[in-house]
């Protein structure tokens, strides 16, 4: 096949997470048996010799559907076929106590951390495409969270890679077919109740309909512009709040700050005070930067976590929960 081809670019694409690993080493690949991880999968089960790694496929089987289980055992077969020796099915539970999306995300990551740690992966790749990527900037647009939503999902973070995230989701389809892969098409991906779903099918289009092509790129583009803005703030940030007492705050410190810098601060105060990891939006940090930026003697902020601030004789007291 032609340098051009999508199986090609998809290899290509894996041989520079691949980069990061060492001889002997495991790297796991989470695969639904959708096209975009199936052809992740083949692509780096074809690479492994080369870097003399050891490919492990991991299969989360979230017992959303009464045939799940059967859509694991195939998928299986087929990563058997392919030349895996080590393919684990993973059973979780998913409570959908935040919504379903979110409830199925926050138990398949806790099951990949999990095996990660008990094989002492050094890499664990993601079949995140770039569409992936430009639905995920919209959601998060339409969420208002700010540039840390804006940015998307990262190409790494800690263990985890995204090498597809400048592939779409129609390469990896032809790269299947290239392949001779046979996809599982999710019936999830076609359910109008997500709202992941809805981006895919209605909003996208239709932008891109009235505004032109290419949408997907400016999306992606922006996306990464964005990360690295939000990385440099959140840098600076976390460099000027390790020096601070994070449950006594001076008022006249803060002010000091550019506002992005003085809510990331606020934001890591909050969460070292025992507000729950990612439990904070910007609708609770907003009143508590005002007892900064607009002070007019308001009272008490509640937070998740039962985190209480206010403010005192010009300092912001952080009340950890339970404590007197």
């Amino acid at each position: 096949m032609g340098e051009t081809s999508a199986s090609y670019q998809i290899r290509s694409s894996i041989r520079s997470a691949l980069e990061f690993s060492a001889p002997g080493d495991r790297v796991l690949v989470g695969v639904s048996g959708g096209a975009d991880s199936l052809a992740l999968a083949q692509g780096l089960i074809l690479e492994a010799e080369e870097f003399a790694i050891q490919p492990i496929a991991i299969i989360i089987d979230h017992q959303l559907q009464k045939n799940s289980h059967e859509v694991a055992l195939s998928t299986e077969k087929i990563l058997i076929g392919i030349g895996y020796t080590d393919v684990r099915i993973i059973k979780v539970s998913v409570d959908g106590r935040d919504g379903m999306e979110a409830s199925a995300r926050r138990a398949r990551y806790s099951a990949f951390e999990d095996v990660a740690r008990a094989v002492d992966a050094t890499l664990f790749l993601l079949g995140h495409t770039k569409d992936d990527q430009a639905e995920t900037v919209l959601l998060g647009l339409a969420r208002g969270s700010g540039t840390r939503s804006l940015s998307g999902m990262a190409e790494q973070y800690g263990i985890f890679f995204r090498p597809l995230l400048a592939i779409t989701r129609e390469q990896t389809i032809r790269a299947c077919e290239e392949w001779k892969l046979s996809p599982w098409s999710d019936p999830h991906n076609d359910d109008f109740q997500y709202t992941r779903v809805r981006v895919r099918k209605n909003v996208l289009p239709t932008i891109e309909r009235e505004l032109g092509p290419g949408i997907v790129d400016a999306l992606v583009r922006s996306a990464k512009l964005l990360r690295d803005d939000a990385d440099a703030l959140d840098e600076w940030s976390a460099s000027l709040f390790s020096g601070m007492n994070p449950l006594d705050l001076d008022v006249v410190a803060l002010e000091s700050l550019p506002r992005a810098v003085r809510t990331r601060v606020l934001r890591l105060a909050i969460y070292a005070a025992g507000a729950p990891a990612g439990s904070l939006n910007a609708e609770h940090i907003a009143p508590v930067e005002a007892m900064v930026s607009a002070w007019r003697g308001q009272g008490e902020c509640s937070l998740p976590g039962g985190v209480k601030v206010q403010r005192i004789s010009g300092r912001l007291s952080l009340l950890r929960p339970n404590q007197n």
